[in-house]
Parts: structure tokens; C-alpha cells; sequence
């Protein structure tokens, strides 16, 4: 990135995280919070799988941490995690203008269309875990992935109507792109002139040690399972009642709550993956 002004790039990982929130939130997207549970991609966050469903405008951007407990390596792979954040924006019903609208939230973290080499390499993209599918492409900077660029067809077995436009950034692999670091650690987290300046390795480095460890060797698989299993009941049971509340006579299916449900078996399954 030594071709690009400096004044013009992010100096944090913090700093390529607010500059993609203001970027969207001026083209109109609600600024929302991660949703708190484990989930192992930003898609899972209701806000982009259930959103994405019907027919009601929708135009939202956030960061999630994600968790992937197999690509843990101790903190000590440059670029490896098994707890990672992503970006998403999802925009429904997507604009003719999406590409664009990515291409500049590119130069708003400093990077030059005029001097990098931007390409749209064509990779469908499909979760038979959320029962999901859509067109779509990698993002390739210089060669290198940093985002996926996606127009839902179909969440949850359901066709989508109007069809949404997603975007998802890799925030590590991206910011160290921006910043110009090989190895997550060393990256620094919010400004180098901070009072208290810190590199993403004195934010996370324990945790990755330790949950590494935790997923690869201790989590016990008969308490997994039996969780998972419980997951998938409490799903159907909670889908099994009646769509009119006995108490307040109100219609209210429990979409969210059933979901919830679908999102722990999918976080245990990956952590079963891992042991």
C-alpha cells in the first residue's frame, strides 16, 4: 500500500472498522450491533438471514465476531483464527448500483481504484446449514481475497423476493492490507498515538491460545452432543406451537427464537468438527 498517500489510509483496525460504518451509514444503511451469540460467518446475524426473507425494504450494515473452532492455531499463524470479525452490509432489494456502492466503500479505507488491480471472480455462494444460496463473486485485491459480493436467491429454503445484495468484508485480511501488516498480532488496534496504544495480539492473543486449546483438545463431545441435540428439540418444539399466544391472543410465530436454536446446534457442530 506505499503507493497510497498515507494521510489517506486507516492507522488501526479500529480505524478501518468506523470508517466502513460511517461509509454506510451515509449511503443509507442502519448502523446495527453484533447479534450475541456464536455464529461462524456475519450472514447467520438475523439481520441478514431472516431480514432476507419477504418483501418489506431492509438496508443494514454491522460488524460480527465470527467463530471457526478448526481454524485455530494458537495465535500463532499470521493470519489464522479460530474468533475473527466480518463486516456485512445487506441491502434489500439490492441497488443496481451495489458494485459501485462497494467499490467506494474501498476508497473510503484508503485504497486507490487507480493504483490496485480490483476483480469480481465469479464463486457462487451456498450455506446448506441456514438452507441458502445466492450468486456471487470474490473480491480480489492485488490477488488477494477480501470480500464476497453475493445476491441472495434463496434463505431458509425460500425463495427471495426481491432479491437482497450482501457484502461481506474479512476484517483482519482486509485491515492488514490497508495497514500494511503481515501478521495479525503485530496490527495495530486503535491508533499508534493513542494514550494506550494496542496491537491486536494484546487483545486477543490469550483468548486464541486458550480456545484453541479448549476446541482442539478439552470440550467434551458427550456434553456437545447432548447439547446439540437439545438445540435441534427446543427448535421443533418451539415451531410446534400453535401461531396464536394463549395469553395475549396476538398471532406471534417464533421465528427468531426457533432460529436462536438453530444457531447453537450450527456453533456445536463446528466445535464437534474441531475435536
Amino acid at each position: 500500500m506505499a503507493d497510497v498517500p498515507a494521510q489517506t489510509r486507516p492507522r488501526s483496525f479500529q480505524e478501518v472498522i468506523l470508517r466502513l460504518q460511517s461509509y454506510w451509514a451515509a449511503k443509507g444503511c442502519a448502523v446495527l450491533q453484533p447479534y450475541d451469540m456464536e455464529v461462524g460467518a456475519g450472514t447467520f446475524h438475523p439481520a441478514t438471514t431472516l431480514r432476507s426473507l419477504g418483501t418489506r425494504p431492509w438496508a443494514a450494515a454491522y460488524v460480527q465476531p465470527s467463530r471457526r473452532p478448526t481454524d485455530g492455531r494458537y495465535g500463532e499463524n499470521p493470519n489464522r483464527l479460530q474468533h475473527y470479525y466480518q463486516f456485512q452490509v445487506l441491502i434489500k432489494p439490492s441497488p443496481p448500483d451495489l458494485q459501485d456502492l462497494y467499490l467506494g466503500s474501498l476508497q473510503a479505507i484508503g485504497i486507490d481504484m487507480a493504483h490496485h488491480d480490483i476483480r469480481f471472480v465469479e464463486d457462487d455462494w451456498e450455506s446448506p446449514t441456514l438452507g441458502a444460496w445466492g450468486l456471487g463473486w470474490e473480491v480480489w485485491c492485488d490477488g488477494m481475497e477480501v470480500s464476497q459480493f453475493t445476491y441472495f436467491q434463496q434463505v431458509g429454503g425460500h425463495d427471495c423476493h426481491p432479491v437482497s445484495g450482501e457484502l461481506t468484508y474479512g476484517l483482519e485480511r482486509l485491515a492488514m492490507y490497508v495497514l500494511g501488516i503481515d501478521h495479525v498480532m503485530e496490527m495495530p488496534f486503535n491508533a499508534p498515538d493513542a494514550p494506550q496504544p494496542l496491537a491486536y495480539g494484546d487483545v486477543f492473543r490469550q483468548t486464541e491460545q486458550e480456545y484453541s486449546r479448549w476446541n482442539f483438545d478439552v470440550a467434551d463431545t458427550e456434553v456437545l452432543l447432548r447439547h446439540f441435540e437439545e438445540a435441534e428439540a427446543e427448535c421443533h418444539t418451539i415451531l410446534d406451537q400453535p401461531a396464536e399466544d394463549p395469553k395475549t391472543g396476538q398471532r406471534i410465530i417464533m421465528a427468531h427464537p426457533a432460529y436462536d436454536q438453530c444457531i447453537k446446534a450450527s456453533h456445536i457442530f463446528n466445535l464437534l468438527d474441531a475435536r
